[in-house]
């Protein structure tokens, strides 16, 4: 058994049905597999829950299992770790990062809040512990326009890491924000000229489009919402056909929970791509998954006095959010 590589890479018997060894491993080892619904589908399938980023390390704080995996990508695990530092915590490959997250280092970010004395700093939670522990308050992308208005209007704020996520903000809520220049390279990725030909194509779509998109793309949406709104707009619309603007991962679930209804990824502006797919969260594989429960390798561990900071501006986030009824 080896880890170096940041995964454990281990000759796994030929012939063997994964999802089944993988449900039997769970069992042994009282662990829950939760997956982000950006990973390959065949994960999804033998997961335990799916959901976005936070929604996942809640439920993981929720639950009475030893040990979590966290099918997604790396800052996801520290979010889990941050919020369930008594369990253990396990990621398939280490490798799986972000770019947003890298996008917006610690040091960098800091220096960034100290060259701006008195601000409220607004973190989107696709972040590192690092810089969550230089956070105010947590937003995630489905309530940081509610977060944002609950602070009194004429407190300056600076929003980070995501450029295109907090000007919408701005343009939403009119509030001027400092806005740290990162992005999510996948969301960045989609064209315009490719996504006003589809609505030609298919006049009758609905086209859903996450916040982290440019501008551009958002101008065009019928939907504005994170991954799970963008979800249950297609559940509960009378629409038959969808076009999605963002990592093609959700049209697994969007397929599965919408039977007959039609969802075709927008595509980027590469024209070798049919659709766009986050190349870490693709990392995770079942292979891997077996492995790392077999092994209970790679394990994320976050810095204690790193996580007691970077705890606070999520529970801040919490608290504001049940004030507010969210």
């Amino acid at each position: 058994m080896n880890v170096e590589k940041g995964f454990v890479d281990a000759p796994i018997q030929d012939g063997i049905d994964l999802a089944e060894e993988i449900k039997k491993l769970k069992t042994e080892k009282d662990a829950v597999v939760l997956a982000h619904y950006y990973v390959r589908g065949e994960i999804q399938d033998v997961a335990d829950f799916i959901g976005d980023s936070l929604a996942l390390a809640r439920i993981a704080e929720k639950l009475p299992n030893r040990v979590i995996v966290l099918c997604g990508v790396h800052f996801m695990g520290e979010t889990a770790k941050i919020l369930c530092p008594d369990k253990k915590v396990l990621v398939p490959d280490m490798n799986a990062g972000c770019s947003l997250a890298d996008s917006c280092p610690a040091d960098e970010f800091r220096k960034f809040i100290e060259a701006h004395p008195g601000h409220t700093v607004v973190s989107y939670v696709n972040t590192t512990a690092d810089v969550k522990a230089l956070t105010d308050v947590v937003v995630t992308s489905s309530n940081a326009r509610q977060i944002v208005e609950s602070l009194p209007a004429d407190t300056p704020i600076i929003f980070g890491p995501d450029r295109n996520l907090g000007n919408y903000i701005s343009s939403i809520t009119g509030r001027d924000m400092l806005v740290w220049d990162g992005a999510c390279h996948v969301h960045e990725q989609f064209s315009v000229e490719k996504l006003v030909e589809l609505k030609k194509a298919h006049p009758g779509a609905k086209v859903l489009v996450h916040p982290e998109c440019k501008k551009t793309i958002v101008l065009l949406a019928d939907k504005v919402g994170s991954t799970a709104a963008l979800l249950k707009y297609a559940q509960d619309s009378d629409a038959g056909e969808f076009i999605v603007a963002t990592e093609s991962g959700i049209l697994h679930e969007m397929i599965k929970k919408c039977p007959g209804k039609t969802f075709i990824p927008a595509p980027p502006s590469d024209s070798t791509c049919a659709c766009n797919d986050c190349s870490f969260m693709k990392l995770n594989t079942l292979e891997k998954l077996y492995n790392t429960l077999r092994y209970e390798q790679p394990e994320i561990t976050v810095d204690p006095a790193v996580a007691e900071a970077a705890r606070r501006p999520i529970e801040r986030m919490l608290e504001i959010s049940e004030k507010l009824g969210i």
